[in-house]
């Protein structure tokens, strides 16, 4: 074989090699029904390489995104708009999210009032809900118009 053709070959290998390493490194999700929505993409640009002290993974979903090892944080933009709900709903950074507890400690919360939804799952025994979505709330704030508010709403998560 000539030489060119062997350090071709050589090259094409190593680059497998790359790729495949990496694929292995981002956690698989499922992307939301409304995940190209393009008030998605201004959100996930934005978002932070950590949150309350845990690095972002990369995901394998449009408008996904995780962080921890073990992961303590997901989520995704695009999902389903709450409807008016009898759950626990909360304000943090001039968000409101609605609040499904009912996997405690890990918790499932949705914003409330704005198209497309985001939402989140938080593991309460490796970081604070509150510091995650403190940390989310400017994104949200920033990019999804608010459609309604919850009408009665608590500030802290306990």
């Amino acid at each position: 074989m000539p030489r060119s053709r062997l350090f071709a070959a050589l090259i094409a290998a190593a680059g497998m090699l790359v790729l495949s390493g990496c694929s292995g490194a981002s956690l698989a999700l499922t992307a939301p029904a409304d995940a190209n929505n393009p008030l998605c993409a201004d959100v996930m640009v934005r978002l932070p390489s950590t949150v309350d002290g845990e690095d972002r993974r990369w995901t394998d979903a449009q408008s996904t995104a995780a962080w921890g090892d073990p992961t303590a944080v997901i989520l995704s933009c695009g999902v389903p708009t709450p409807g008016p709900t009898e759950a626990r709903c909360i304000t943090i950074g001039g968000v409101d999210w609605v609040v499904d507890e009912s996997d405690a400690p890990r918790y499932r919360i949705t914003t409330y009032g704005r198209t497309p939804a985001v939402e989140v799952f938080v593991d309460n025994e490796e970081v604070s809900p509150n510091e995650v979505l403190s940390r989310f709330a400017p994104y949200i704030v920033d990019t999804l118009p608010r459609e309604r508010q919850c009408t009665e709403t608590s500030e802290l998560l306990t």
